[in-house]
């Protein structure tokens, strides 16, 4: 899969969040991810957030990265909003963009493991961590944006 580099303005997206690792992601009994996206459908966010925009899309975003081990951050699961008091911001800039169609969560699944591939046979573009994000156009149709620096 080769992605794609698109140039994102900044956005807003709101809904339920929680502080996670990746360590915990992969044992069922402390990942939160899962626990979010239920808790999104199951509150009906989707219906009941305000300040909703015309980007019907659902989001997954990952932020506010911690400095010195990046494999701990905030994960959100909601819709794009235009303002808020409890939004996260999507960062403007450039974003290398990796696209899938298929069930899900295992087609975000693989797409996060050729995500790391990638970066790991192409050391010289830099990731940034500072948002990324997975956006949902349907059941079965995914793009995960991740922030990168290409100077």
């Amino acid at each position: 899969m080769q992605p794609q580099l698109q140039r994102h303005a900044s956005f807003q997206v709101a809904g339920p969040s929680a502080r996670t690792t990746i360590h915990d992601e992969h044992d069922p009994a402390a990942a939160r991810i899962v626990g979010l996206w239920v808790r999104f459908f199951d509150e009906r966010f989707y219906e009941s957030t305000c300040h909703r925009t015309a980007d019907r899309r659902l989001y997954g975003v990952y932020s506010s990265y911690d400095a010195k081990a990046r494999n701990v951050f905030d994960v959100t699961t909601g819709i794009a909003v235009s303002g808020g008091p409890s939004a996260v911001r999507i960062e403007d800039g450039d974003y290398l963009v990796f696209s899938g169609q298929g069930r899900m969560p295992q087609t975000v699944r693989d797409i996060w493991k050729t995500i790391s591939r990638y970066f790991e046979e192409h050391p010289e573009i830099e990731r940034l961590y500072r948002s990324d994000f997975e956006a949902y156009s349907g059941p079965e149709h995914v793009s995960i944006h991740i922030g990168v620096s290409l100077d």
